[in-house]
Protein backbone atom coordinates (compact mmCIF):
# COMPACT_ATOMS: atom_id res chain seq x y z
CA UNK A 1 0.00 0.00 0.00
CA UNK A 2 1.27 3.39 -0.73
CA UNK A 3 0.24 6.62 0.80
CA UNK A 4 -1.88 9.12 -1.93
CA UNK A 5 -2.15 12.86 -1.54
CA UNK A 6 -4.94 13.10 1.09
CA UNK A 7 -8.12 15.18 -0.20
CA UNK A 8 -10.85 17.96 0.75
CA UNK A 9 -14.03 17.06 1.22
CA UNK A 10 -16.21 20.42 1.17
CA UNK A 11 -20.28 21.51 1.20
CA UNK A 12 -22.15 24.75 1.80
CA UNK A 13 -24.53 23.55 4.65
CA UNK A 14 -28.14 23.91 3.70
CA UNK A 15 -31.00 24.80 6.51
CA UNK A 16 -30.91 21.43 7.88
CA UNK A 17 -27.56 22.35 9.60
CA UNK A 18 -28.79 25.76 11.21
CA UNK A 19 -28.12 25.70 15.20
CA UNK A 20 -26.15 22.16 15.21
CA UNK A 21 -22.96 22.75 17.21
CA UNK A 22 -19.95 21.72 13.86
CA UNK A 23 -19.16 17.94 16.00
CA UNK A 24 -23.11 16.95 16.32
CA UNK A 25 -23.68 17.89 12.42
CA UNK A 26 -20.22 16.03 11.23
CA UNK A 27 -21.35 13.04 13.45
CA UNK A 28 -24.60 12.96 12.53
CA UNK A 29 -24.47 13.83 9.08
CA UNK A 30 -21.07 11.55 7.98
CA UNK A 31 -22.16 8.36 10.30
CA UNK A 32 -19.22 6.59 8.84
CA UNK A 33 -16.73 7.80 12.02
CA UNK A 34 -18.22 8.25 15.71
CA UNK A 35 -18.26 11.17 17.55
CA UNK A 36 -14.78 10.55 19.40
CA UNK A 37 -13.86 9.68 15.80
CA UNK A 38 -15.12 13.53 14.64
CA UNK A 39 -13.88 15.08 17.66
CA UNK A 40 -10.05 14.07 17.47
CA UNK A 41 -10.50 15.31 13.67
CA UNK A 42 -11.42 18.55 15.72
CA UNK A 43 -8.61 18.62 17.77
CA UNK A 44 -5.72 17.84 15.02
CA UNK A 45 -7.36 20.96 13.09
CA UNK A 46 -8.66 18.98 9.97
CA UNK A 47 -11.96 20.71 10.04
CA UNK A 48 -12.83 24.17 8.91
CA UNK A 49 -15.53 26.29 8.23
CA UNK A 50 -15.37 29.32 5.94
CA UNK A 51 -11.19 28.76 5.42
CA UNK A 52 -10.75 28.96 9.30
CA UNK A 53 -9.79 26.25 11.50
CA UNK A 54 -12.36 25.40 14.26
CA UNK A 55 -11.31 25.30 17.47
CA UNK A 56 -14.45 24.42 19.26
CA UNK A 57 -16.79 21.40 18.53
CA UNK A 58 -19.50 23.50 20.39
CA UNK A 59 -19.29 26.28 17.42
CA UNK A 60 -23.16 26.60 16.03
CA UNK A 61 -23.04 26.76 12.93
CA UNK A 62 -25.21 28.75 10.00
CA UNK A 63 -26.78 28.04 7.19
CA UNK A 64 -24.33 29.06 4.22
CA UNK A 65 -21.24 28.31 5.48
CA UNK A 66 -18.11 26.14 3.79
CA UNK A 67 -17.37 23.11 5.89
CA UNK A 68 -14.36 21.31 5.09
CA UNK A 69 -12.66 18.31 5.70
CA UNK A 70 -8.86 18.28 4.94
CA UNK A 71 -8.68 14.40 5.01
CA UNK A 72 -4.74 13.86 5.46
CA UNK A 73 -2.83 11.52 2.89
CA UNK A 74 -4.27 7.77 3.48
CA UNK A 75 -2.91 4.43 2.44
CA UNK A 76 -5.51 2.76 -0.13
CA UNK A 77 -5.74 -0.77 -0.95
CA UNK A 78 -3.40 -2.36 -3.36
CA UNK A 79 -5.77 -2.85 -6.71
CA UNK A 80 -4.91 -3.46 -10.77
CA UNK A 81 -3.39 -0.04 -11.33
CA UNK A 82 -3.84 -1.18 -15.73
CA UNK A 83 -6.09 -0.24 -17.74
CA UNK A 84 -6.34 -0.65 -22.26
CA UNK A 85 -7.15 1.53 -24.82
CA UNK A 86 -9.59 0.14 -26.72
CA UNK A 87 -10.54 3.51 -28.86
CA UNK A 88 -9.10 6.73 -28.72
CA UNK A 89 -9.33 10.31 -30.81
CA UNK A 90 -9.75 13.89 -30.37
CA UNK A 91 -13.48 13.77 -28.93
CA UNK A 92 -13.26 10.30 -26.86
CA UNK A 93 -11.51 7.39 -25.41
CA UNK A 94 -12.52 4.16 -24.70
CA UNK A 95 -10.80 1.73 -22.21
CA UNK A 96 -10.96 -1.77 -20.98
CA UNK A 97 -10.95 -1.71 -16.87
CA UNK A 98 -9.66 -5.13 -15.02
CA UNK A 99 -12.09 -6.03 -12.53
CA UNK A 100 -11.17 -5.14 -8.91
CA UNK A 101 -10.36 -1.31 -10.15
CA UNK A 102 -12.57 1.48 -8.57
CA UNK A 103 -13.98 3.47 -11.62
CA UNK A 104 -13.94 7.07 -9.91
CA UNK A 105 -12.93 8.08 -5.94
CA UNK A 106 -15.44 6.69 -3.29
CA UNK A 107 -15.16 3.72 -0.69
CA UNK A 108 -11.35 4.94 0.55
CA UNK A 109 -10.60 4.93 -2.79
CA UNK A 110 -8.53 8.32 -4.83
CA UNK A 111 -5.24 8.06 -6.57
CA UNK A 112 -6.22 4.14 -6.78
CA UNK A 113 -9.16 4.62 -9.11
CA UNK A 114 -9.68 4.11 -13.54
CA UNK A 115 -10.40 7.91 -13.35
CA UNK A 116 -6.98 8.99 -12.12
CA UNK A 117 -4.82 6.72 -14.24
CA UNK A 118 -7.19 7.65 -17.49
CA UNK A 119 -6.72 11.61 -17.07
CA UNK A 120 -2.76 10.95 -16.28
CA UNK A 121 -2.63 9.60 -20.05
CA UNK A 122 -5.64 11.86 -21.21
CA UNK A 123 -5.95 15.00 -19.25
CA UNK A 124 -9.62 16.02 -18.79
CA UNK A 125 -11.29 12.92 -19.91
CA UNK A 126 -15.03 12.52 -17.31
CA UNK A 127 -16.10 9.49 -17.47
CA UNK A 128 -20.02 9.18 -18.89
CA UNK A 129 -20.85 5.90 -17.16
CA UNK A 130 -18.81 3.75 -14.22
CA UNK A 131 -18.57 0.12 -13.38
CA UNK A 132 -18.53 -1.32 -10.41
CA UNK A 133 -15.34 -2.07 -8.94
CA UNK A 134 -15.64 -5.72 -9.10
CA UNK A 135 -16.89 -5.62 -12.62
CA UNK A 136 -14.58 -5.46 -15.83
CA UNK A 137 -14.75 -4.04 -19.15
CA UNK A 138 -15.43 -1.26 -21.25
CA UNK A 139 -15.81 2.60 -20.07
CA UNK A 140 -16.37 5.57 -21.99
CA UNK A 141 -14.78 8.73 -21.81
CA UNK A 142 -15.23 11.99 -23.49
CA UNK A 143 -12.71 14.01 -23.74
CA UNK A 144 -14.55 17.13 -24.69
CA UNK A 145 -17.72 19.48 -23.17
CA UNK A 146 -19.64 18.90 -26.89
CA UNK A 147 -18.72 15.38 -26.83
CA UNK A 148 -19.87 14.71 -23.40
CA UNK A 149 -23.45 16.88 -24.29
CA UNK A 150 -23.37 14.70 -27.32
CA UNK A 151 -23.37 11.49 -25.39
CA UNK A 152 -25.22 11.62 -22.36
CA UNK A 153 -27.64 12.85 -24.53
CA UNK A 154 -27.58 9.48 -26.41
CA UNK A 155 -27.44 7.84 -23.14
CA UNK A 156 -30.36 9.09 -21.91
CA UNK A 157 -32.02 8.31 -25.58
CA UNK A 158 -31.04 4.63 -24.63
CA UNK A 159 -29.02 5.05 -28.27
CA UNK A 160 -26.44 3.25 -26.51
CA UNK A 161 -25.91 -0.16 -26.30
CA UNK A 162 -23.75 -2.59 -23.18
CA UNK A 163 -23.76 -5.84 -23.19
CA UNK A 164 -22.47 -7.68 -20.29
CA UNK A 165 -21.29 -11.38 -19.18
CA UNK A 166 -22.52 -12.72 -16.23
CA UNK A 167 -22.09 -16.00 -14.52
CA UNK A 168 -25.03 -17.07 -12.25
CA UNK A 169 -25.96 -18.94 -9.19
CA UNK A 170 -28.52 -21.42 -10.17
CA UNK A 171 -29.47 -23.51 -13.61
CA UNK A 172 -31.79 -21.41 -15.24
CA UNK A 173 -34.87 -23.46 -16.71
CA UNK A 174 -35.64 -20.69 -19.26
CA UNK A 175 -33.31 -19.47 -22.05
CA UNK A 176 -34.46 -16.15 -21.69
CA UNK A 177 -35.62 -13.81 -19.36
CA UNK A 178 -37.06 -10.50 -20.34
CA UNK A 179 -36.45 -8.31 -16.77
CA UNK A 180 -38.65 -5.21 -15.92
CA UNK A 181 -37.66 -5.66 -12.14
CA UNK A 182 -37.97 -1.53 -10.57
CA UNK A 183 -34.69 -0.41 -9.06
CA UNK A 184 -34.45 2.08 -6.05
CA UNK A 185 -32.97 2.55 -2.70
CA UNK A 186 -34.26 -0.16 0.13
CA UNK A 187 -33.91 0.32 3.93
CA UNK A 188 -30.94 -2.00 5.21
CA UNK A 189 -30.07 -2.58 8.92
CA UNK A 190 -26.29 -2.06 8.36
CA UNK A 191 -26.24 -0.11 5.36
CA UNK A 192 -28.87 2.57 6.14
CA UNK A 193 -30.26 2.34 2.66
CA UNK A 194 -28.90 0.13 -0.80
CA UNK A 195 -30.43 0.14 -4.52
CA UNK A 196 -32.02 -3.52 -4.71
CA UNK A 197 -35.22 -4.54 -6.18
CA UNK A 198 -37.99 -2.20 -5.14
CA UNK A 199 -41.86 -1.78 -6.25
CA UNK A 200 -41.20 1.86 -5.51
CA UNK A 201 -37.97 2.24 -7.60
CA UNK A 202 -37.00 3.34 -11.00
CA UNK A 203 -38.49 1.37 -14.48
CA UNK A 204 -35.69 -0.68 -15.07
CA UNK A 205 -35.10 -3.28 -18.05
CA UNK A 206 -32.74 -5.89 -19.03
CA UNK A 207 -32.29 -8.69 -21.53
CA UNK A 208 -30.62 -12.35 -19.87
CA UNK A 209 -29.94 -14.89 -22.71
CA UNK A 210 -28.50 -17.97 -21.52
CA UNK A 211 -25.19 -18.86 -22.96
CA UNK A 212 -24.23 -21.79 -21.39
CA UNK A 213 -25.42 -24.15 -17.86
CA UNK A 214 -22.19 -25.72 -16.28
CA UNK A 215 -24.09 -28.56 -14.60
CA UNK A 216 -21.49 -29.79 -12.55
CA UNK A 217 -20.63 -26.37 -11.03
CA UNK A 218 -24.49 -25.37 -10.59
CA UNK A 219 -23.88 -22.05 -12.68
CA UNK A 220 -25.11 -20.58 -15.69
CA UNK A 221 -23.44 -17.62 -17.88
CA UNK A 222 -25.54 -15.24 -19.14
CA UNK A 223 -25.33 -12.52 -21.69
CA UNK A 224 -27.18 -9.33 -20.69
CA UNK A 225 -28.05 -6.35 -22.48
CA UNK A 226 -29.34 -3.56 -20.69
CA UNK A 227 -31.38 -0.81 -21.58
CA UNK A 228 -31.31 1.66 -18.31
CA UNK A 229 -28.47 2.06 -16.21
CA UNK A 230 -29.73 1.84 -12.32
CA UNK A 231 -26.80 1.17 -9.85
CA UNK A 232 -26.19 -2.76 -9.67
CA UNK A 233 -28.97 -3.38 -12.47
CA UNK A 234 -27.48 -6.62 -13.76
CA UNK A 235 -26.98 -7.39 -10.45
CA UNK A 236 -30.27 -7.00 -8.65
CA UNK A 237 -31.81 -7.91 -12.28
CA UNK A 238 -30.50 -11.46 -12.30
CA UNK A 239 -31.27 -12.07 -8.59
CA UNK A 240 -34.66 -10.89 -9.07
CA UNK A 241 -34.86 -14.40 -10.99
CA UNK A 242 -33.81 -16.21 -8.72
CA UNK A 243 -29.90 -15.99 -9.99
CA UNK A 244 -27.54 -13.61 -8.26
CA UNK A 245 -23.78 -13.71 -9.74
CA UNK A 246 -22.03 -16.05 -8.26
CA UNK A 247 -19.90 -14.59 -4.95
CA UNK A 248 -21.99 -11.20 -4.70
CA UNK A 249 -21.38 -9.87 -1.06
CA UNK A 250 -24.44 -8.02 -1.42
CA UNK A 251 -27.57 -9.67 -3.29
CA UNK A 252 -30.26 -12.26 -2.40
CA UNK A 253 -32.57 -14.55 -4.90
CA UNK A 254 -35.53 -12.30 -5.21
CA UNK A 255 -33.39 -9.10 -5.75
CA UNK A 256 -33.13 -8.13 -2.21
CA UNK A 257 -30.46 -7.44 -0.36
CA UNK A 258 -29.05 -10.34 1.85
CA UNK A 259 -29.52 -9.29 5.70
CA UNK A 260 -26.15 -10.20 7.28
CA UNK A 261 -23.72 -8.94 4.47
CA UNK A 262 -20.28 -10.97 3.93
CA UNK A 263 -19.03 -7.60 2.28
CA UNK A 264 -19.86 -4.57 1.50
CA UNK A 265 -21.65 -3.13 -2.03
CA UNK A 266 -18.53 -2.11 -3.53
CA UNK A 267 -16.80 -5.43 -2.93
CA UNK A 268 -15.59 -7.61 -5.57
CA UNK A 269 -16.13 -11.47 -5.41
CA UNK A 270 -18.24 -11.56 -8.33
CA UNK A 271 -17.86 -12.55 -12.31
CA UNK A 272 -19.42 -9.54 -14.03
CA UNK A 273 -17.43 -7.87 -17.92
CA UNK A 274 -18.74 -5.06 -19.60
CA UNK A 275 -17.94 -7.03 -23.25
CA UNK A 276 -19.70 -4.67 -25.75
CA UNK A 277 -20.49 -1.15 -26.55
CA UNK A 278 -22.31 0.23 -29.02
CA UNK A 279 -22.87 4.30 -30.04
CA UNK A 280 -22.82 7.10 -32.73
CA UNK A 281 -19.89 8.87 -32.29
CA UNK A 282 -19.96 12.63 -31.59
CA UNK A 283 -19.02 14.27 -34.18
CA UNK A 284 -18.51 12.11 -37.47
CA UNK A 285 -21.80 10.33 -36.87
CA UNK A 286 -20.38 7.28 -37.23
CA UNK A 287 -22.01 3.63 -35.39
CA UNK A 288 -19.03 2.66 -33.36
CA UNK A 289 -19.25 -1.00 -31.82
CA UNK A 290 -16.44 -1.30 -29.35
CA UNK A 291 -15.49 -5.08 -27.74
CA UNK A 292 -13.25 -6.77 -25.17
CA UNK A 293 -12.88 -9.78 -24.77
CA UNK A 294 -14.40 -11.77 -21.35
CA UNK A 295 -11.68 -12.91 -18.34
CA UNK A 296 -11.16 -16.44 -18.88
CA UNK A 297 -13.81 -17.68 -16.28
CA UNK A 298 -16.43 -16.09 -18.45
CA UNK A 299 -15.46 -17.89 -21.70
CA UNK A 300 -17.81 -20.11 -23.26
CA UNK A 301 -16.40 -23.91 -23.40
CA UNK A 302 -16.09 -23.40 -27.16
CA UNK A 303 -14.19 -19.85 -26.50
CA UNK A 304 -11.87 -21.84 -24.23
CA UNK A 305 -10.76 -24.15 -26.33
CA UNK A 306 -10.11 -21.59 -29.30
CA UNK A 307 -7.88 -19.49 -27.22
CA UNK A 308 -5.86 -22.95 -25.86
CA UNK A 309 -2.30 -22.51 -27.15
Amino acid sequence: MALNGGYTYREQLGPHAGGLTVLAYLTRHYGHSTEGVWRARLERGEVRLDGVMVDRADERLRPGQVLEWRRPPWEEEDVPLTFQVIHEDDALVVVAKPGGLPTVPGGGFLAHTLLTLVRGRFPGASPLHRLGRGTSGLVLFARTQAAASTLTRAWREHDVGKRYRALASGLAEREAYEITTPIGPVPHPRLGTVYAASPAGKPSSSDARVLERWEAEGTTLFEVDIRTGRPHQIRIHLASVGHPLVGDPLYAPGGGPLPDLPGLPGDGGYLLHAGRLAFTHPLTGERLTLCVPPPPELRTREERRASAP
